[in-house]
């Protein structure tokens, strides 16, 4: 491809990031491009809670939209952002190479002692159940803005502690001597995960796109996401998928929540590789134990 490829990206320190990022690939394999930032429904208001906000896709439906009306030829996304239904005109031309997964607590120095409830910041609901599955006693608070204005708040609230990705802090250089990684968490699926949309009728550029996709991170956050679409969670649902390869095999752990964190049910399996649907049949089994009944409580409660 001769011509200048316009990446589209959300404004926000770290979609900048993303797209800086892609852009560098590209420049390594000799295309040229330019960066288009778009402001997106999730970054203009970052005060609702997003599970408040009453759409899917609030980070990517303004970028799908230059997309589809050809003020940009791609856009890059947060894959755990992107909702599991792509709009029709639109498809996943590439995923990266996928970066840390875990959710990560960052811890005030002046925090209460572990015995006493404490008051801890984050505006997912999966962390959220999470969190007071493993400490009842907890308050949440909600938690919006960009990773900057969000640790800003926790050094200025009277909060002892703010749940974040672990890939935001490491990806924008966030030092913090107080982050402890939550292992125990369930992340949200294709957290970590960057993919690369363009229109499906731009055949070059999709040819183009496809020496940048990384098949194991392909693999897995396809396993994850089609657990979620199966359970038919939003990208804000209580909801959690990790799929990692473990040589010849992927290790797969997954979950849903009730907003208390009172009921959860999980799933732990290994499988092979080569293994057709697997993130569906791992839904429909948890649904079979009882998470159907949960999911419709849910539904019916927002």
């Amino acid at each position: 491809m001769n011509k200048v490829i316009r990446i589209g990206t959300r404004e926000s320190a770290l979609g900048l990031w993303q797209a800086h990022t892609f852009q560098n690939l590209l420049n390594s394999k000799g295309f040229s491009s330019e960066l288009i930032p778009i402001k997106s429904e999730g970054d203009l208001d970052l005060v609702q809670p997003l599970y408040e906000m009453g759409t899917i896709g609030v980070f990517t439906k303004t970028l799908d939209t230059a997309l589809l009306n050809d003020r940009i030829d791609l856009a890059i996304h947060s894959m755990k952002d992107v909702p599991t239904l792509l709009p029709e005109g639109i498809l996943q031309a590439a995923v990266l190479e996928r970066g840390p997964v875990k959710d990560v607590f960052v811890k005030k120095k002046n925090a209460s002692s572990p015995g006493i409830p404490q008051k801890i910041a984050t505006g997912s609901l999966r962390r959220k159940a999470q969190w007071l599955s493993k400490f009842p006693n907890h308050n949440i608070v909600p938690l919006r803005g960009n990773i900057q204005t969000r640790l800003t708040k926790l050094k200025n609230e009277d909060w002892d502690g703010a749940i974040f990705a672990e890939a935001a802090l490491v990806r924008l250089k966030t030092e913090n001597e107080s982050v402890k990684i939550l292992n125990w968490m369930i992340p949200a699926p294709a957290q970590g995960a960057l993919m690369i949309v363009c229109k499906s009728k731009d055949k070059a550029l999709v040819n183009t796109l496809k020496q940048f996709n990384h098949p194991e991170t392909a693999l897995c956050t396809q396993i994850e996401r089609d657990f979620l679409r199966t359970l038919e969670g939003g990208c804000t649902a209580p909801i959690g998928a990790l799929a990692t390869v473990e040589g010849n095999n992927i290790q797969f752990q997954g979950g849903v929540f009730s907003l208390d964190g009172n009921r959860k049910f999980i799933i732990v399996e290994t499988f092979e590789k080569s293994t057709n649907k697997k993130g569906m049949k791992l839904a429909n089994q948890l649904l079979k134990e009882g998470a159907a009944d949960l999911l419709q409580e849910l539904k019916s409660s927002s």
